[in-house]
C-alpha cells in the first residue's frame, strides 16, 4: 500500500493552533473520513507557517516541514493550501525553483500528486492594498509593539482578562454562547505573561516579517504568476467560496447582541474592500461552463466584485474547479456558526452547515484519490 501524506497549509495570519483555537477546525477529521470511505489510508499533517512572511519564506518553511515529517520517504505527497497557503504550495512545486540549497524542492515535486487550493488569492486581493495604507500599517505596527515589549504584553494580558470577564458576564445575563465565549475559553483565559507563551511567539512572527502584504496585492501577484509555473503530473484543483453581498437585517435578538453586531460590521467592511477589483489588473474571465457552474452553485451571478469576505471569487480559480461553496473565507476551514465549539469570526450570513462543510472536504478527498467529478 502506498505511503501517502496530506499536508494542510494555513494562510495569511495562519497558525496550527494557539491555545485550543485550531486553524483547521475539524478538517483533519472530515478529510480523513472522506478518504477512508474511499479505502484510502493517508497521514494528515497540519503545517506551521510564518503568519505574514513573504511567500518564498513561507514556501521554505513548508519545504522544511515536508522533510521533517518524512515527506522524502513517502510514495505520494498531497497538498491542501487554504488562502495564501495555496500560493506557498504553488511556489514549492514550481519546476526548478530554488528556495534553498540542494534539490529537495525537486524531490518533493516528483512525489507530489495533488495540489488543492481552498479560497486562495491566485490573482491577489484588494484587502492586501488596504494593509499598505497608513491605517493598515498602523494596525500591524501596534500589534508588533504590543508583542515585543513587556508593557505591551501586560496591556494585552489585562485586555484578555477583561474580555474573558465580559464573556462570563454574558453567560450570567443568559446570552447564548458566541465567538467571545469561545475565544475566552480557548485562548484568553490561558495567556501567560511569559514571553515563551505561543501567543507572543505568534505576534513576534508577525512583527519580524510582513512581506506577504505587498505580494498579495493584484500587482504583486501579477509578478508571482509570471515566475511560478504548474508542475506536469500534478493535479491542480481549487475549492471556491463566495457569499452574497451582506445586507442589514435588523432583528430583535441581534440588536441585543453587541458582539455579533461588531463582527457583522467588520465583515461588511471586509466584504466591501474585497469587492473593489483593480482597474489595471483584472481577474481572468472564466469560461462559459465555469461561469455557469459558479452561478448555479451559489444561486447568484458571480462578478469581479463577488468575494468570500477576504478573497474575490474569480481570484480563487486555478486548475480544475473541485467544489463551489456558498461560504465565507473561514467557514471552509471549520469556523462557522453551526460548527459546535468553533467561533464564527466572520458572521457572513452564508448559512454554511455541517453538511456543506463535509461536502467541501469530500471534494478535496475526491481530488486526492484521483476522482474527476469537476464537470
Amino acid at each position: 500500500m502506498p505511503d501517502r501524506i496530506v499536508f494542510l497549509v494555513p494562510g495569511f495570519f495562519g497558525f496550527t493552533s494557539v491555545g485550543t483555537v485550531s486553524y483547521f477546525n475539524r478538517v483533519e477529521q472530515a478529510l480523513g473520513k472522506a478518504l477512508k470511505r474511499r479505502g484510502v489510508k493517508a497521514r494528515i499533517v497540519r503545517c506551521r507557517t510564518q503568519p505574514t512572511a513573504s511567500i518564498p519564506r513561507r514556501a521554505d518553511e513548508l519545504r522544511r516541514q515536508v522533510i521533517r515529517r518524512g515527506g522524502l520517504d513517502a510514495d505520494e505527497l498531497h497538498f491542501v493550501g487554504h488562502s495564501t497557503g495555496g500560493l506557498d504550495v504553488r511556489m514549492l512545486l514550481t519546476p526548478e525553483v530554488k528556495i534553498a540549497a540542494g534539490n529537495t524542492e525537486e524531490a518533493i515535486g516528483r512525489r507530489t500528486r495533488t495540489a488543492v487550493s481552498v479560497a486562495t488569492p491566485h490573482h491577489g486581493t484588494p484587502l492586501a492594498n488596504h494593509f499598505l495604507t497608513l491605517q493598515g500599517q498602523t494596525l500591524l505596527l501596534v500589534a508588533s509593539a504590543l508583542a515585543t515589549s513587556g508593557h505591551g504584553r501586560r496591556t494585552i494580558l489585562a485586555a484578555a482578562r477583561a474580555i474573558a470577564m465580559a464573556a462570563r458576564l454574558d453567560d450570567w445575563l443568559g446570552r447564548k454562547e458566541g465567538p467571545l465565549d469561545r475565544l475566552a475559553e480557548g485562548l484568553l483565559r490561558r495567556i501567560r505573561f511569559d514571553r515563551r507563551d505561543p501567543v507572543w511567539k505568534y505576534l513576534n512572527d508577525i512583527e519580524r516579517d510582513q512581506g506577504a502584504v505587498l505580494q498579495l496585492t493584484p500587482e504583486g501577484i501579477d509578478l508571482f504568476d509570471a515566475a511560478v509555473a504548474d508542475r506536469a503530473g500534478v493535479d491542480y484543483g481549487c475549492v471556491v467560496a463566495a457569499v452574497p453581498p451582506p445586507r442589514i437585517a435588523w432583528r430583535a435578538q441581534t440588536l441585543l447582541d453587541p458582539e455579533y453586531l461588531a463582527l457583522r460590521a467588520l465583515f461588511r467592511l471586509l466584504h466591501g474592500l474585497a469587492s473593489r477589483p483593480h482597474p489595471r489588473y483584472p481577474y481572468p474571465k472564466p469560461s462559459v461552463a465555469t461561469q455557469r457552474r459558479l452561478d448555479r452553485s451559489l444561486g447568484f451571478k458571480v462578478t469581479p466584485a463577488t468575494n468570500d469576505g477576504i478573497v474575490p471569487t474569480l481570484s480563487q480559480l486555478h486548475g480544475r474547479v473541485l467544489h463551489v461553496a456558498r461560504a465565507d473565507h473561514l467557514d471552509v476551514v471549520g469556523h462557522y456558526t453551526l460548527a459546535g465549539k468553533s467561533a464564527d469570526w466572520l458572521p457572513s450570513g452564508a448559512g454554511f452547515t455541517p453538511e456543506a462543510f463535509e461536502a467541501t472536504w469530500d471534494a478535496a478527498a475526491a481530488a486526492i484519490c484521483g476522482e474527476r467529478r469537476d464537470r
